[in-house]
């Protein structure tokens, strides 16, 4: 067989390929889904409690956006901030506001964060930019492996939080099994008094299967085991809408939501309202998102099914293993011979370029060099189909040739 590898790899060497699988973008298709936002203000700026969106002020973003928020991230709009276009930069300041009252209390100290892996590669790139130590801790299909993060939890007050993406995992597309939300509501009892649960909720309405599993409510569970206030929640309409111009959300208690609000007052005096009113004009109330959602997996589904159907034959050679999601916007590949290392290499000089070996890591080191992200949203099917051929052949040539 490797001599009909070599050849299939030489011909798609020849090809002059331009392919790309490495982040979870919408497809221009999908961007039109949202074409409707232009047509939402109609000259009418007043919100619903009669402010004029285009002026100043609101740092806790209009009524009608918090609404939104909190319906995505099912809480009390009350407890909602609306953002800008980007949930990572509200989880990025967020962290920079706990971690300044960390390094008040423990000057001297070196702060670690748990990190569920395989994840998602600019949770780490936070930490590592705010000199945070990251832990990695595996998972199955229930969610992180909660006897190992209780233990290192209790014996370990430096680590001050968990990074957890709880439906649709980026990259494995796991839900979180409803023991696993609870044991985690509960994680801040075992910890330092001061750790916080990042609750990046960033795929909670990207079903691909109607029937897919719910996620159990973690600030429900929070409420009974009295930790509200060290859980956070993040979402955004970035692969719901526009996913340069959404809106992000973050959803906190009372105190800590006056507390962050407080944080950001000397950087803003308020996000893009106008922005947010069109949104919230678009996504009226949960039935408006769902239909807009129906409309997005239409799009989505054939394209993870086509992974599916592709890597197969990787499947009957025990080449590989890989997630079969329930929802989200990625496949996470498990190499069983090859090093991810090379098929990447072999990918990339036949033009097909996949997310770096090691980026679903911290510090971009996978231990046993066998984890590939796979993002099939953006390509057309065409494209998509020429992409996953190259990818198998490089991971059956690199299989093949020991490396």
């Amino acid at each position: 067989m490797t001599t009909s590898i070599d050849a299939q790899y030489e011909q798609y060497l020849n090809a002059g390929l331009t392919l790309d699988l490495t982040r979870g973008k919408p497809c221009s298709d999908q961007l039109d889904l949202s074409c409707a936002l232009e047509d939402m203000i109609g000259g009418n700026f007043k919100t619903t409690d009669g402010i004029d969106a285009r002026n100043y002020g609101g740092l806790l973003g209009i009524p009608e956006a918090r609404a939104l928020g909190g319906t995505l991230l099912d809480v009390d709009p009350k407890y909602i901030m609306a953002g800008g276009n980007s949930s990572l930069t509200l989880m990025y300041q967020f962290l920079v506001w706990r971690l300044k009252a960390w390094q008040a209390n423990n000057p001297s100290q070196t702060f670690k964060f748990i990190c569920v892996v395989p994840g998602y590669d600019r949770h780490f790139t936070i930490c590592e930019h705010l000199g945070i130590e990251m832990l990695s801790v595996g998972f199955d299909n229930a969610g992180p492996n909660m006897t190992e993060i209780e233990a290192l939890v209790r014996q370990d007050q430096n680590i001050k939080g968990i990074w957890c993406v709880p439906k649709h995992s980026n990259p494995t597309g796991h839900t979180y099994s409803e023991a696993t939300v609870k044991r985690l509501a509960n994680l801040p009892n075992l910890a330092s008094k001061d750790f916080v649960l990042m609750w990046d909720n960033a795929y909670a309405a990207h079903d691909l299967d109607p029937q897919t599993m719910p996620l159990s409510n973690i600030m429900a569970h929070a409420q009974d085991a009295e930790t509200a206030d060290q859980i956070a929640l993040f979402a955004s309409t970035s692969k719901i809408t526009f996913a340069g111009a959404g809106l992000a959300f973050c959803g906190l208690s009372e105190p800590m939501l006056k507390g962050f609000e407080t944080f950001l007052t000397p950087q803003m005096i308020g996000f893009d309202k106008v922005n947010q009113l069109r949104h919230a004009r678009l996504l009226k109330d949960p039935n408006d998102i769902a239909r807009h959602m129906t409309a997005h997996r239409a799009i989505l589904a054939p394209k993870f099914k086509r992974v599916q159907e592709k890597l197969t034959p990787l499947a009957e050679t025990d080449l590989a293993t890989w997630s079969q999601p329930g929802g989200g916007y990625f496949v996470s590949l498990d190499l069983k011979t090859a090093s991810a290392t090379a098929v990447i290499a072999l990918a990339n000089a036949a033009g097909v370029k996949l997310t770096p070996a090691g980026a679903t890591f911290p510090y971009g080191r996978d231990p046993e060099d066998k984890n590939i992200r796979i993002a099939p949203s953006f390509p057309d099917m065409m494209e998509l189909d020429q992409a996953l051929d190259v990818l198998v052949c490089c991971i059956v040539k690199a299989s093949e040739s020991g490396h």
